[in-house]
């Protein structure tokens, strides 16, 4: 799907959305499957052809389907092969490094042969050599992620298990480690599906890293799951709930429609299309007539009452070399990194969030100031309205209630500006881009996803189109897809101490400089209100005191009389402007948002200190389990304060002050 010309230009050629499939199954040696391999085949053939149907059967352009497989012996390189065949992307989530994930799923029944599959030799058994090549031929035609970080300990046990059968100890610890690993790449499997297809009997659930437990989880994460019983293949079923596998369940014809609707709400948002976005134009600097938020923040926020408070954006070509120079550079140096990934962050994705964030604050600038502005003209028309009195300018009143009128046609016409041209609404969408791919290399270099089933539904209000910016973020990340990698604990290291780490930093700093200047301008607004009723308060209790004074004859009766119009103008003003005041503090929630960011902070701040003692602490501690962890609650963190944010100014559309 070509993307406007106003987008970046690497990015405007690169943009499709890819249709992801995860595939998980019975091994070779399964009874059932070795019984119906052939119908399996043929099952799975069939399905794989209607997909491409339904997929090319949507409009726009798109990227090729892109199938996970952990290439197990059985159901997953059957199904390997037909994706190749197809023209389909094979991504495979290894769990070991390519060398130990050949010897293993080859199956030897020696340590000499083990150890020669692991020196890259041929194995002495053509049983097993010929399941090793099957696994090379087809891992040299796949993109590869080896979680190869805890090889060393898993090749150690293996052997000890070959060199003695009978030690149940060395056995039971590889069989743990490695149902742990299995399940590990699964999990990395069902994050970047739409759509798991299992071929299972529906017997055993329970074991680490088998496919029922795949089943199982992809159904918990919220991925659909296309059911295939090995002993009726041709059968097929959808499950969107880990409860329906409870269910008594009937043999009955597959479904296609339903397939197809989940294929469609994968890669479509109805009404919707990228060359939409061509209406925003990114500009190099922020408006200088939208800058009354801005102003309101830095004067009461940083006491800075003077000065130029225009912006000049990033442009997103430069941001490479410019804000962006540091994570490239760690995602360069990272051991045995893939230099596309690092090219795709440098061109395509670091790009889009800058790109995304210069138009998402240029349109909050907009929204957010011409709220204010409204406000100001608010009380402008009612001081103005009433300004003749004190001025004695009575035979002029007509000319400030023309200037009250203009007041008052301008907040009418600001308010029909913003709603036509849809500020709030499009400052949203491109705040969620650039908040989604703002933490992108932390996401893209260690290989995790936020699961499809788990990113936030943000339509509603009637508006089919609403959730985009979920849909155009997903497909920007899921482009550059798993890199081609061993994983390896200098790997970890290097990504998160380089790339993640002064990334949590510098947000956990920004969230609580940010949170402490809101607090101050909640406060520094508060305070300016309640000066502006003390005032109202002392002009009437000035006023009533001269009233009273002339009554008891202290002062001349005349007097109050005289001072009446300037104590009426001022008895309105000073509570006009009071008014105004606490509906800037209002609608601008500096209190609640200053409290998010703290609470975001707060979040970062455990995320970077178990960052830290991870990196200094054992070797073995730091393993891709646990850096993938620390991602998804970084991910975590970054869309809870996304939704908070959103939960404060979600109904907070440009309106007439009240």
């Amino acid at each position: 799907m070509p993307k406007p010309a106003n987008l970046p230009a690497p990015i405007a050629a690169s943009w499709r959305p890819h249709l992801a499939i995860g595939i998980t199954g019975h091994r070779a040696s399964n009874a059932s499957f070795r019984a119906h391999a052939p119908a399996i085949a043929a099952a799975l053939t069939d399905l794989f052809a209607r997909i491409e149907t339904f997929a090319d059967s949507l409009p726009g352009a798109r990227g090729p389907v892109r199938l996970h497989s952990l290439l197990v012996d059985g159901t997953d390189q059957v199904a390997a092969e037909l994706a190749l065949a197809q023209g389909w992307e094979l991504a495979v989530p290894m769990p070991f490094g390519a060398s130990l994930n050949c010897a293993i799923n080859a199956r030897p029944e020696t340590l000499e042969d083990a150890a020669a599959l692991l020196a890259g030799r041929a194995a002495s058994d053509p049983a097993v050599e010929a399941k090793a090549a099957a696994i090379r031929a087809i891992t040299a035609r796949a993109q590869a992620f080896e979680l190869a970080d805890r090889d060393a300990e898993i090749e150690a046990l293996w052997r000890a298990t070959l060199a003695d059968p009978d030690d149940r100890d060395a056995q039971r610890a590889f069989d743990a480690l490695v149902s742990d690993n299995v399940a590990l790449a699964g999990r990395a499997m069902i994050e970047r599906s739409d759509l798991v297809i299992a071929v299972w009997d529906g017997k055993v659930a329970n074991l680490p890293g088998g496919t029922g437990h795949t089943v199982t989880a992809a159904l918990t994460m919220g991925a659909p799951v296309l059911l295939i019983d090995p002993a009726a293949p041709a059968g097929w079923r959808i499950l969107n709930r880990p409860e329906e596998l409870a269910q008594p369940h009937e043999q009955t014809a597959p479904d296609p429609a339903r397939l197809e609707a989940i294929i469609r709400a994968a890669m479509v948002v109805e009404g919707w299309s990228a060359d939409m976005l061509a209406r925003e134009e990114w500009r190099p600097r922020s408006s200088r007539f939208f800058g009354l938020y801005r102003r309101i923040e830095c004067a009461f926020g940083d006491g800075r009452w003077l000065g130029s408070l225009q912006v000049t954006y990033e442009a997103p070509q430069a941001i490479a070399t410019g804000s962006g120079a540091g994570v490239i550079a760690a995602a360069e140096a990272i051991p045995g990194g893939d230099p596309q990934v690092v090219r795709q962050l440098a061109e395509d994705v670091l790009p889009t969030f800058i790109w995304a964030d210069g138009i998402a604050s240029r349109l909050a600038d907009a929204y957010r100031s011409g709220m204010c502005v409204n406000f100001v003209l608010a009380a402008l028309a009612v001081i103005v309205g009433i300004a003749f009195l004190p001025t004695g300018l009575g035979e002029m009143k007509w000319a400030f209630a023309l200037v009250e009128l203009l007041l008052l046609g301008g907040i009418l016409g600001l308010t029909a500006a913003g709603s036509r041209l849809g500020w709030h609404r499009r400052w949203f969408a491109m705040r969620r881009v650039a908040e989604y791919l703002r933490h992108a290399p932390a996401l893209l270099l260690l290989g995790v996803a936020r699961p499809t089933g788990r990113w936030p539904r943000s339509g509603g209000h009637g508006d089919e189109t609403a959730g985009w910016p979920e849909h155009f973020a997903r497909h920007a990340l899921r482009d550059v897809g798993l890199p081609q990698v061993a994983v390896t604990r200098d790997y970890l290291r290097a990504g998160l101490g380089g790339a993640v780490l002064p990334y949590v930093a510098a947000q956990r700093a920004y969230h609580q400089g940010k949170a402490l200047r809101l607090e101050r301008v909640h406060h520094g607004l508060d305070k300016a209100a309640e000066t502006c009723f003390a005032f109202a308060v002392a002009s009437v209790t000035a006023y009533l005191a001269i009233k009273g004074a002339g009554l008891a004859g202290w002062l001349p009766k005349s007097l109050a009389g005289d001072l009446s119009p300037v104590f009426t103008f001022l008895g309105v003003a000073f509570p006009t402007l009071g008014a105004n005041l606490s509906g800037i503090r209002y609608f601008g929630d500096f209190e609640r948002f200053g409290a998010i960011s703290r609470v975001a902070a707060d979040k970062l701040g455990a995320i970077e200190a178990r960052i830290g003692l991870l990196l200094s602490g054992a070797p073995e501690a730091l393993t891709y389990a646990a850096a993938a962890d620390l991602i998804h609650a970084l991910d975590e963190a970054v869309v809870e304060e996304l939704a908070s944010w959103q939960a404060v100014f979600g109904a907070k559309h440009l309106a007439l002050p009240a």
